[in-house]
């Protein structure tokens, strides 16, 4: 059985290690400026980071084109070694033609700050449907990596050597993070030799906890919560939360029976490729064994509201290949509370007749909104008191509306009389996207669609801060304006306004506010009111 001669080797035989030395990195340091850049997504960042301390053993760059069809076809390497999951660096036409002319491509952060050093060695066009076919079995932009690929990727991909400075990593330094090596070598100190990892991308309730205890006890090993802390659905609890989450849940675990360790990984959702690449990953940081449970990694439902992946098929696929790890999978069924007992059981073991409870996320966030207590048996004191700052109930918490519409005064004149019955109830609005439109104008200029990523961002800190974000935009196509919704729910609520098109509205008499601007500006205050986003007492100050 794995772990009985120590932890788990790394994945082709040899922990990977792209961080160059202080001398070579002053070199790179010096010429950088000379070559074309490249500012990291927050994927790739992430992805970065993973390659260039092993945790990616045995890539040491992304990959070629040769390894990304050999992946995206069987989740193999060109040479035979299992790998699930295509590890690439898209960039756009102009870096590509830039990166080709000069050979190599320095890697930047959002500061500008040069992180690594990619010698260009090929670039090709990809096509975003073949792989998304490949990887997650469809082409549904419900899936959110299937999504990104076609929606937020771009079409070239670069391959070669890669640099990377010892200034670049985020895992050591900062929170409860480590390198593979890093880790090993805490192992070490510790005298520990079995390790059984937990990943997870929630907060962890009661039943998670429990998980993590029957694991710990059935295979004699330490306990490894290793939670991603790098993107994952979108939607999903900040980072932030969850940490805190995790740091809070810790004491409860006996001492020296677990360690916290981050991991900055960028989760792409894929079910049962996904599930392999985590065992993978896990076996880098030398874990023995490794937690699948019920639809590991899954992204829920697709557009017809069918679920993406079954949800055991993360465990067959990991157990098919299980020869081939030197991690050791430990399966569980879905958990569900027996009160009777007090106890964490299988759901679909119990005695016919006995009542189990499951509570489901939407169920949680249900009661966070309303301000109700979670139950003790649900999830411990300390993470529900995390969960309730985090999550106000709904009159506290901010709101984004979109009014979409093309330029012209009803657009407008809906906006500034939003704004003031809004401000009247004593909320704090901000104008987004037309903060120097005034009902006076006769064609202001709301946002075009290209212009979304960034009003979603400030939408986003907005509602974050409990205030109400207005912003107006020109028709957006359904998944532009999805990919908004995702993120601003994250943080409060979410509507959606339909304004005229310009010359339909607001052309005779004053362009100011409307009787259709009014009745459209009734409507959405009823809706908040229903909602729960306005409180009783915000209801008498409109009347």
């Amino acid at each position: 059985m794995h772990g009985d001669r120590g932890l788990a080797p790394p994945h082709g035989g040899k922990l990977v290690d792209l961080v160059v030395d202080e001398g070579r990195a002053a070199e790179l340091m010096a010429l950088g400026d000379r070559w074309p850049s490249w500012v990291l997504t927050e994927r790739q960042r992430c992805d970065l980071d993973l390659l260039a301390c092993g945790a990616f053993s045995p890539l040491t760059s992304f990959l070629g084109r040769a390894d990304h069809a050999s992946v995206c076809e069987r989740m193999r390497l060109v040479d035979g070694t299992l790998w699930p999951i295509p590890v690439t660096l898209d960039v756009d036409d102009r870096t590509r033609d830039a990166a080709l002319l000069w050979g190599r491509l320095a890697l930047r952060d959002d500061d500008g700050r040069l992180l690594a050093v990619l010698d260009v060695h090929e670039a090709w066009r990809v096509d975003p449907r073949v792989e998304a076919e490949a990887v997650f079995g469809r082409c549904d932009p419900a899936h959110p990596s299937v999504d990104h690929l076609l929606y937020r990727s771009h079409r070239w991909y670069l391959a070669g050597r890669l640099e990377v400075l010892p200034s670049a990593t985020t895992l050591e330094g900062a929170g409860p993070r480590f390198t593979p090596a890093g880790l090993r070598a805490h192992f070490d100190r510790l005298g520990i030799t079995r390790v059984v990892a937990f990943n997870t991308r929630n907060p962890m309730h009661r039943a998670h906890q429990e998980l993590t205890l029957r694991a710990a006890r059935e295979t004699g090993a330490h306990l490894l919560i290793h939670p991603v802390v790098g993107p994952t659905k979108p939607g999903d609890v900040d980072v932030a939360t969850r940490v805190a989450c995790y740091e809070s849940l810790l004491p409860t675990y006996r001492s020296g029976q677990a360690t916290l360790a981050l991991l900055p990984l960028a989760m792409r959702m894929g079910g049962p490729r996904e599930a392999l690449w985590h065992a993978i990953i896990r076996q880098n940081f030398g874990a023995t064994h490794m937690i699948v449970g019920r639809d590991h990694a899954g992204p829920g439902q697709d557009s017809l509201g069918r679920p993406f992946y079954d949800p055991y098929a993360a465990q067959e696929l990991v157990r098919r290949h299980q020869d081939e790890l030197a991690v050791s999978m430990v399966s569980f069924p879905q958990l569900g509370y027996v009160e009777d007992t007090d106890s964490y059981e299988p759901v679909d073991q119990v005695p016919p007749g006995t009542q189990v409870s499951v509570i489901s996320g939407t169920e949680v966030r249900r009661r966070l909104a309303r301000g109700q207590a979670l139950p003790s048996w649900f999830t411990p004191p300390a993470v529900a008191s995390v969960l309730r700052r985090r999550y106000p109930p709904l009159p506290e918490r901010g709101v984004t509306v979109v009014l979409v519409g093309e330029p012209g005064a009803e657009t407008t004149a809906t906006a500034a009389e939003l704004a003031c019955r809004l401000q009247a109830l004593g909320r704090r609005v901000r104008r987004i996207g037309d903060e120097g439109s005034r009902p006076e104008q006769a064609t202001p200029t709301p946002a075009p669609v290209a212009d979304l990523a960034g009003l979603t961002a400030r939408a986003v800190e907005s509602t974050r801060a409990g205030d109400i974000a207005l912003c107006t935009v020109h028709t957006a196509d359904a998944p532009a304006l999805e990919r908004m919704r995702i993120e601003v729910e994250a943080w409060g609520g979410f509507f959606l306004v339909p304004v005229a098109p310009a010359g339909t509205a607001g052309r005779s008499g004053s362009p100011g506010s409307t009787g259709a601007a009014r009745a459209r500006v009734e409507a959405l205050l009823g809706q908040l009111r229903a909602h729960g986003f306005l409180t009783s007492q915000e209801d008498q100050v409109s009347a």
